[in-house]
């Protein structure tokens, strides 16, 4: 399973690297083989070596220039970075990137072979026109996306459930994954509200490949034992 912690803006460099430690020393301990990725915030991307994966949040398409306020792929190689999150809702809504931005940063890193993982996720308005107008939203954020893309996971956020503790059943998260599937066949993750009081239940629902965790992650021993939970699944 793959595990994903988006730390957000979050945690100074210090406590970023002391978090990653932690994690690094929890996975060695306790022989984790399941792939764990952390997106630290712009400022606290450090160089790392081990079973953690070091993403970046974001980053402009372009190698370096004049983009005041962003970071390029040269500063992502100074950290040895090939892993990126691409199309977070909070992307799309708040900072209001659109598909065709968002598709342009896509095909940039994807032509570098970066890992991606590619957000997807609709509103409580979507939702409540019924499944067929849903699954035509979600369907539309494939809209230039190469879903046949070797190093592409799909994280499926529903965006009225992040950060609310307001979490889709079990069976609405089955019944989108699962038809998510039929399009695309990349690792599919589970983001919205996840946290250690559902994370075992929400990994070991059919057609969830792994989580991205936001706010819950924040806390080493709390993503640690998330983990945990995804390997014990695997173990069974």
């Amino acid at each position: 399973m793959i595990i994903a912690a988006n730390l957000k803006t979050n945690l100074t460099r210090a406590k970023t690297a002391q978090y990653i430690n932690e994690v690094e020393n929890f996975l060695n301990k306790n022989a984790i083989s399941q792939e764990v990725l952390v997106f630290p915030a712009p400022s606290s991307l450090t160089l790392h070596v081990g079973k953690v994966t070091i993403g970046a949040q974001n980053a402009y398409a372009a190698q370096n220039g004049a983009f005041t306020g962003e970071i390029g792929n040269e500063q992502l190689e100074e950290f040895n970075i090939k892993t990126i999150l691409i199309g977070h809702s909070e992307r799309r809504h708040v900072i209001g990137e659109t598909q065709e931005e968002i598709v342009k940063k896509f095909n940039f890193y994807k032509e570098l072979g970066f890992k991606i993982v590619y957000c997807i996720g609709e509103s409580l308005q979507i939702r409540e026109a019924g499944d067929k107008v849903m699954m035509e939203y979600l369907y539309s954020q494939f809209d230039g996306i190469d879903i046949e893309y070797e190093n592409l996971i799909v994280a499926y956020e529903p965006i009225w459930a992040i950060g609310t503790g307001v979490v889709p059943t079990s069976e609405d998260i089955v019944s989108v994954h699962l038809k998510l599937k039929e399009k695309c066949k990349a690792p599919l993750l589970y983001g919205g509200s996840v946290k250690v009081s559902n994370a075992n239940v929400l990994l070991g629902l059919d057609g969830v490949d792994g989580v991205l965790i936001g706010g819950a992650a924040l806390i080493a021993d709390d993503f640690c034992a998330m983990v945990e939970f995804a390997q014990q699944i695997e173990n069974k």
